[in-house]
């Protein structure tokens, strides 16, 4: 039997959309495995850090300033509210002193979860307020978004509006590069942090707080 090109040209237009589908099928395979492998982070993906539950984070402030659980579950509640869990805090303490415009400075060590050791931290800033007078206060600092412990060592601005009191302690934010600090401090040492322009941390004491 003769087969005419006006009978082969639907069979080629058949064949066409046939073979179209297949890889269509086969694009959208690759394409799903990809969406799945980036969902979860993808093969090389590095693990997130741990993270401190509220538990363990209001044991430790509790035994650190020598505050009631109760107490410092106010406000380790608050923080956790705002930002979660923590990857590590910085135990210390720090002097400040102002006359309109004062300085800050402070020392302490840093501690990671899922890390041995402890890592030495300092730090300094300008005081922008119009507070007056002195005072040493002890400081706990939650840490956020921490990949890597280097990067603790860099100026960290304050986040206007974040400073409150709670249960005899205060605390205010600072961020930079994706990495949130929050310094807790009581009474007196915390009312002349609220004003804290920026805080810069360092390897080494520094003299000059810019």
């Amino acid at each position: 039997m003769r087969v005419s090109s006006d009978m082969m040209r639907p069979l080629g237009l058949v064949a066409f959309i046939m073979a179209a589908g297949l890889a269509l099928s086969a694009c959208n395979t690759t394409s799903s495995s990809r969406s799945n492998d980036e969902l979860a982070g993808g093969p090389q993906a590095e693990p997130q850090r741990e993270t401190y539950t509220s538990t363990e984070i209001v044991e430790a402030v509790s035994d650190f300033f020598g505050v009631t659980a109760e107490a410092a579950g106010t406000l380790v509640e608050r923080v956790f509210n705002d930002l979660g869990e923590p990857v590590g805090y910085i135990i210390g303490e720090e002097a400040s002193g102002a006359v309109g415009v004062g300085l800050r400075y402070g020392q302490g060590d840093m501690v990671l979860k899922g890390e041995t050791g402890r890592q030495r931290v300092y730090w300094q800033g300008p005081s922008v307020g119009f507070d007056a007078g002195g005072n040493a206060s002890r400081v706990f600092t939650l840490i956020y978004n921490l990949d890597q412990p280097d990067r603790i060592y860099q100026r960290f601005p304050g986040v206007e509006g974040s400073a409150y009191f709670v249960a005899g302690m205060g605390v205010n934010y600072q961020r930079a590069d994706y990495i949130t600090l929050a310094p807790i401090r009581s009474g007196v040492g915390f009312r002349a942090g609220a004003n804290v322009g920026y805080l810069a941390y360092s390897r080494r004491r520094n003299i000059l707080p810019f």
